[in-house]
């Protein structure tokens, strides 16, 4: 069982950490020509949304918004479960000499960075890919760094970091969850 240790981010929190990404996404890449949002299922995917509603906002230019189903690329495939859930991948244009911008909730061991980077060269070969992260936990096990980085958290491994959004939580906030003793 976990209980809650800490909020981290509120959400009015989050939509700053969000808007902030989008400008430097928009200001790293000179624009948005090429550009191409990618999201992680699960909550990587209305954030890649939210960020390309800013993007549209502030620079009146709409960036393609993909889907990322990584489960078949996962190295710990077998363990997750016998009969894994596999989604499907929409990306609505194609990869290739585009910017692609993966977009995922927490970063924290970066294995799932790369199944997306795997999911994503199958797909074609971008220009560019590039990382925007909303929580950036540390404990890295592969040399992969995200380029846009919302929140640093330090935690300890017996934490979680459970980032819960409005689309699929019915809540908008980041919480600390810690393992409890029995």
């Amino acid at each position: 069982m976990f209980k809650e240790k800490a909020q981290i981010l509120d959400s009015t929190q989050i939509r700053r950490a969000l808007t902030r990404i989008s400008h430097e996404i928009v200001e790293r890449n000179r624009g948005t020509e090429d550009l191409l949002l990618v999201g992680i299922r699960t909550r990587g995917v209305p954030l890649a949304r939210r960020l390309a509603q800013m993007i549209a906002e502030f620079e009146d230019a709409e960036v393609p918004v993909g889907v990322l189903d990584i489960s078949l690329y996962r190295d710990d495939l077998s363990s997750v479960a016998e009969q894994p859930v596999i989604n499907h991948t929409a990306v609505p244009v194609d990869v290739q000499g585009r910017i692609v911008v993966l977009v995922d909730d927490v970063l924290f061991t970066g294995r799932t960075a790369r199944a997306a980077l795997d999911a994503v060269m199958d797909l074609g070969r971008p220009a560019r890919v590039q990382l925007a992260i909303l929580v950036d936990r540390g404990h890295r096990e592969l040399p992969i760094r995200a380029d846009y980085v919302g929140k640093n958290l330090p935690t300890s491994t017996r934490e979680i970091v459970a980032v819960r959004l409005q689309e699929i939580d019915n809540e908008e906030r980041v919480v600390i969850l810690e393992q409890e003793d029995l």
